[in-house]
């Protein structure tokens, strides 16, 4: 259930265009994308408003409120993606995220311009969430030929990436 503080909130709410989603080739979408990625979450009422507001942000159109949690669906050319948040186990809950325990490391969102992180990192910075490091250049990913990007976390302590890699 989507707590009514949050019951009005619009994608609109989002300032800026959308971004658009990218592969290292430019824009449009590649074979192997991914079809859908869950994260479990210590509360998906209390991370809605977070994810609703970066996965909005990215394009993403929120399509399932369910009491398994929530769910986000992205169009491409390739078919739908879609990012879900679903509640921990009461067991689970209990322990923190670690990216470097087995399990996700992070996850990151390639986008069209360097603009974009910028205007991912003002978001982020607007609702709250933990800048882990603010966006800059990364000379030593992707071969050295441009790698520009935000990292932070969501509430739960799960690493999250925007990223702007130039067309090759």
């Amino acid at each position: 259930m989507v707590p009514p503080s949050l019951a009005s909130h619009e994608a609109s709410d989002c300032p800026g265009p959308r971004f658009q989603v990218v592969n290292r080739k430019g824009t449009g979408a590649m074979r192997g994308l991914i079809h859908h990625l869950d994260l479990t979450v210590r509360d998906p009422d209390q991370v809605f408003a977070f994810y609703d507001t970066v996965l909005s942000a990215l394009g993403y159109q929120l399509e399932r409120k369910s009491a398994r949690g929530f769910d986000w669906n992205l169009v491409s050319p390739v078919g739908v993606h879609s990012i879900g948040i679903v509640r921990a186990s009461a067991e689970g809950a209990q322990r923190p995220h670690d990216r470097y325990a087995p399990g996700l490391h992070h996850v990151a969102w390639g986008v069209a311009s360097r603009d974009e992180v910028d205007r991912m990192h003002e978001v982020v910075r607007r609702i709250g969430a933990t800048v882990l490091d603010p966006p800059a250049d990364y000379p030593q990913y992707n071969d050295g030929r441009g790698y520009y990007a935000v990292f932070f976390a969501d509430p739960d302590g799960l690493k999250l990436e925007c990223v702007y890699t130039p067309p090759q």
